[in-house]
């Protein structure tokens, strides 16, 4: 297993959209996530500033493969098409990401 952290910036005027969003996630969105052998996903917000923090589990064997069978789902590229607009991506993230991934620095069970 693989733990995975993520961030990206939210813009202010977008934050209720966003939350209300997430408070109703389309289950075949749900579903896909679990088929690319993601767990205990979880996205926090931290205001004012509107920073979202993504935290997953990876419990495959090939993300790379995983990420793209989520890229190529229809449902799901209808569901990045909506939450898409409402994130500011970071200057300083990799080349091609969307999300900035983060170094795990510190872990404790």
């Amino acid at each position: 297993m693989q733990r995975m952290g993520m961030v990206i910036g939210l813009k202010p005027e977008k934050v209720e959209e966003y939350k209300r969003l997430h408070a109703e996630v389309w289950p075949d969105v749900l579903a896909m996530i679990s088929a690319c052998n993601i767990r205990n996903y979880s996205i926090f917000l931290k205001e004012p500033e509107n920073l979202l923090f993504g935290y997953w589990e990876y419990h495959g064997t090939d993300f790379a493969a995983d990420a793209a069978k989520m890229a190529a789902d229809p449902t799901t590229q209808k569901w990045w098409d909506v939450c898409m607009p409402c994130q500011e991506p970071l200057g300083t993230r990799g080349e091609g990401e969307w999300w900035a991934m983060m170094e795990e620095v510190f872990h404790h069970d």
